[in-house]
């Protein structure tokens, strides 16, 4: 890549950062109840949704009701989407006529949906229509972004707290979510969109006459209510294409500008709710250290991507084809990616796809170098939290950060403590179930499905790279992102159901315990910082994070990397010197 591609890259990292102080103290002053000039604004809607729904928004709840509320709701949402796809075909705003969607499909996209994972085994031009795409999708994306800031604001609440029993009311948090936070800045981004040629309307498919003489002298242009669907989709993390390429189709996708934007929107509310943690808590400076885990992990394995990108393919060397003075193709691994976007635009974009639990795309992952799709894969087997979703990737972080301070405790002989809260069986326990739940669906999902024959029928390639398909699927879906390898034929009964069980397990068996940890840290009182007190804002700290976050995910998923994207790596090379 030349020296205006990595300037691109830096440009990014610091626009990003340099919005997460102004947007996450903005975040703040919406969820500790402090005036703003939205919430002027927006106050008698809010009002008005809490008398419409009989919700007494003064009224806080334990940890139990919270929960309770949170499953309920989103169990709702899920079969409204089921409902919406098993109808469609006798539903209005479906002017293409699109059928009903097979029972396990709808099952695997309800539950996908629901748990801001926006996974796609359809093409969505050609399956959903118009309703379910805004009726169904379009309102998931929101109610499930919100979901995950409100567990996050509920934990942070705990953690700020002292010797309380409530951690807020889940309808409040919700509700503030997505009136203040997600639908200005989707309102915003839409419009920004439009402006740059992503489609908004809900006219029927038209039609455009072929410029050479084929055996169809016309094609069926897919259009419809794109953008107010893409604008959520990013700064949600949900991620889930209206088109089935997602973001590199030209309608969802047109401009560099847009480009830009859509990436930036990816990362944006995790980057900020850092900072509104720290606020909250009191500590400005443990958003900051979060922060700064977060963005060194990112900027470290965007480099290793580029870099493997920008290697291109040994083996087109080893034939004659591109080869250079440098032995390296000229343009790089080009396979998959827009030409319009370039290499760093597409390794940037696949880098904070997979760094967030977003999920989408605007090149194809599959087709990246061993090394360059091993970056997005273990961003995701990291456990989503080196930036993560919306409020997911934070709580996930926060558990990480229990677990460091717990290690650091044993190794010093001390209490571990965290903001003053001592850290005990109980909340080490929680801890442990949050990182150890998507480790464990992962594998033993990509164990089941490489044992069956239903699991490997759909595998398009052989050996190690079909293996890693399998493996970033089960990767995707417990870590609730929605990115794929492609190659793998998933739209089956057999992935339907088995990713759709992956999915709902990684998102709720991790939620529970969050909120579990937070009702029991609530209660506690803080306590004085001592000499042995291990600081959490520092430096030191920051690096002992980042250690313990990657020696957790080397240790589980090494073996089953260097089965695929490893192995694979070592068979190109070897292939390219035969």
């Amino acid at each position: 890549m030349s020296g205006n591609s990595y300037l691109q890259l830096a440009f990014y990292v610091v626009v990003l950062i340099g919005l997460a102080k102004p947007l996450g103290a903005y975040m703040a002053r919406i969820y500790e109840g402090r005036p703003s000039l939205l919430s002027r604004i927006g106050g008698p809607v809010e009002r008005g949704i809490y008398r419409a729904c009989g919700i007494d928004a003064s009224k806080e709840t334990n940890w139990v009701g919270y929960t309770i509320a949170l499953l309920m709701f989103n169990l709702v949402g899920g079969l409204v989407v089921y409902g919406l796809q098993r109808l469609q075909a006798s539903l209005p705003l479906n002017p293409a006529g699109m059928g009903a969607v097979s029972p396990d499909s709808a099952f695997n996209t309800a539950i996908s949906f629901m748990t801001n994972t926006n996974w796609q085994g359809y093409g969505g031009e050609s399956t959903m229509s118009y309703l379910s795409q805004m009726a169904g999708l379009g309102v998931q994306n929101f109610v499930s972004a919100a979901t995950g800031i409100a567990v996050v604001i509920a934990l942070t609440r705990a953690l700020a707290r002292q010797s309380a029993s409530t951690i807020g009311n889940f309808w409040v948090d919700m509700t503030r979510s997505v009136l203040y936070i997600l639908l200005p800045l989707s309102f915003v981004l839409a419009l920004v969109l439009v402006s740059q040629g992503v489609v908004q309307t809900f006219s029927a498919y038209p039609t455009a006459s072929m410029v050479e003489s084929v055996e169809q002298s016309e094609q069926t242009l897919a259009v419809g209510p794109a953008a107010s669907q893409i604008a959520i989709k990013q700064l949600g993390t949900n991620g889930g294409g209206f088109f089935n390429s997602n973001s590199s189709h030209p309608f969802e996708n047109p401009t560099p500008l847009s480009n830009f934007l859509e990436v930036l929107a990816i990362l944006l509310i995790p980057a900020a709710l850092c900072y509104t943690f720290g606020v909250m808590v009191g500590d400005t400076r443990q958003g900051w250290a979060i922060l700064a885990a977060m963005t060194l992990v990112f900027v470290v394995l965007l480099g290793v991507c580029a870099w493997a990108e920008n290697q291109g393919n040994p083996q087109l060397t080893a034939l004659g084809v591109d080869q250079t003075t440098t032995d390296t193709q000229p343009g790089g691994n080009m396979e998959g990616k827009e030409a319009r976007f370039g290499i760093a635009n597409s390794v940037l974009w696949a880098t904070a796809t997979t760094a967030a639990s977003n999920g989408s795309v605007n090149s194809m992952h599959d087709s990246y170098t061993p090394l360059g799709g091993l970056v997005p894969m273990w961003l995701i087997q990291l456990g989503e939290v080196i930036f993560g979703g919306v409020g997911s990737g934070l709580y996930g972080m926060l558990m990480f950060v229990v677990v460091a301070v717990f290690v650091a405790g044993l190794m010093i002989g001390r209490t571990p403590e965290y903001l003053g809260k001592k850290i005990e069986a109980h909340e080490i326990k929680m801890a442990s179930i949050v990182v150890l739940v998507p480790l464990f669906t992962c594998l033993f999902g990509t164990a089941i499905a490489t044992m069956v024959d239903a699991g490997r029928s759909s595998v398009a390639n052989p050996a190690a790279h079909g293996f890693s398909e399998i493996l970033y699927a089960f990767s995707s879906a417990s870590g609730n992102n929605g990115s794929a390898f492609a190659g793998l034929s998933a739209n089956t009964p057999f992935y339907n159901t088995a990713l759709g069980i992956v999915m709902f397990f990684a998102r709720f068996w991790i939620i529970i315990p969050v909120l579990a940890f937070a009702g029991s840290i609530v209660v506690k009182k803080r306590v004085p910082t001592g000499v042995g007190t291990l600081p959490t804002h520092g430096l030191l700290f920051v690096l002992w994070l980042v250690g313990v976050v990657i020696v957790i995910g080397a240790l589980t998923f090494f073996p089953a990397l260097a089965l695929g994207p490893i192995v694979e790596h070592l068979q190109l090379y070897h292939g390219a010197n035969t």
